[in-house]
């Protein structure tokens, strides 16, 4: 008995891109005895992309899609697509075309074989990315690692492969601003990851900017570790004992009567001392701010239109 695939794809801007990765995706299934549908999930795109999605959609009934009443994010549509997906496993990829179609292949087989999950991460150096952002991402997931309790493989990417459990799993969590490279190492279940090496983006420009990088990392980091409250502890604890120190240089100068000089020093204690403060402040505001937008119980998207929901 041949079962079912979903495959999800999130599209903010993709416009250049729909067509291409609907026609990879079919040829792909065109050699298995697997069912399959394409979901696609609008974010909010202010491109043409929501009308070729309908287009697609009316010409073939395997394709489905969602549309938001705006951009909530990139896990966010996943989370909708997750809910509404109906295969006997899910494969998430990008619209870009940077994930390599042929390689849901492999993962069904490693499906079939028992695996629960099956992610997917850049084997090599992507000679399609610049140095800059090529030294950002490798900073990324080595900060990632040391401050949080998931191991994430350097370049571990949204192209993977869920069992229906699995999806069942994400769909009883009620976190707010999910982080999925993160969970989806959480949830446990039997895993297994293939490298592979991604493709020249189809068209259009990425989405991903180094300021959405430090955002993403500072997501992932506080979604799975209290680390950096406790970095920050340990920074107030060593800086308040160093400044012991100080203490027998003024009893010193006391005592021999020697004047106190070094407005310099003291301006950039200050500032220095400061900064650190403001530093350990911004971290503790991290957290309450993930409390309080957790505690107003949002939706974590609004759906405008769909062909799959009455």
């Amino acid at each position: 008995m041949s079962k079912k695939i979903s495959i999800l794809i999130p599209v903010f801007n993709e416009e250049g891109n729909i067509s291409a990765i609907s026609e990879a995706i079919h040829i792909v299934f065109e050699d298995t005895s697997h069912e399959y549908e394409i979901l696609f999930i609008n974010d909010g795109s202010s491109d043409n992309s929501l009308a070729i999605i309908k287009e697609l959609c009316s010409r073939d009934s395997r394709l489905k899609y969602i549309s938001f009443s705006r951009n909530f994010g990139k896990d966010n549509a996943l989370l909708a697509g997750f809910k509404f997906a109906t295969g006997d496993a899910l494969v998430t990829m990008d619209a870009d075309m940077q994930h390599p179609p042929e390689l849901i292949h492999d993962m069904i087989e490693l499906w079939e074989q028992g695996n629960d999950v099956i992610y997917t991460y850049r084997a090599d150096r992507n000679e399609h990315a610049s140095n800059l952002n090529q030294f950002t991402s490798r900073m990324f997931y080595k900060i990632i690692n040391h401050l949080s309790d998931v191991e994430l493989e350097d370049g571990i990417a949204d192209y993977r492969l869920l069992d229906k459990k699995v999806v069942t799993t994400f769909n009883n969590l009620h976190e707010d601003r999910p982080f999925f490279r993160g969970l989806i190492k959480w949830v446990g279940f039997q895993q297994i990851g293939i490298p592979y090496t991604p493709n020249a983006r189809a068209n259009g420009e990425t989405k991903y900017s180094n300021k959405a990088l430090t955002r993403l990392a500072l997501q992932g980091i506080t979604s799975f570790s209290v680390k950096p409250l406790f970095i920050a502890i340990y920074l107030g604890l060593t800086f308040s004992m160093l400044s012991l120190l100080y203490i027998p240089y003024v009893i010193y100068s006391l005592y021999f009567h020697l004047a106190i000089s070094g407005w310099t020093s003291i301006i950039v204690t200050i500032a220095f001392f400061g900064g650190l403060q403001l530093m350990i402040l911004g971290i503790l505001g991290i957290y309450l701010g993930k409390l309080f937008v957790q505690s107003k119980q949002r939706p974590h998207f609004i759906i405008k239109e769909s062909n799959i929901i009455e």
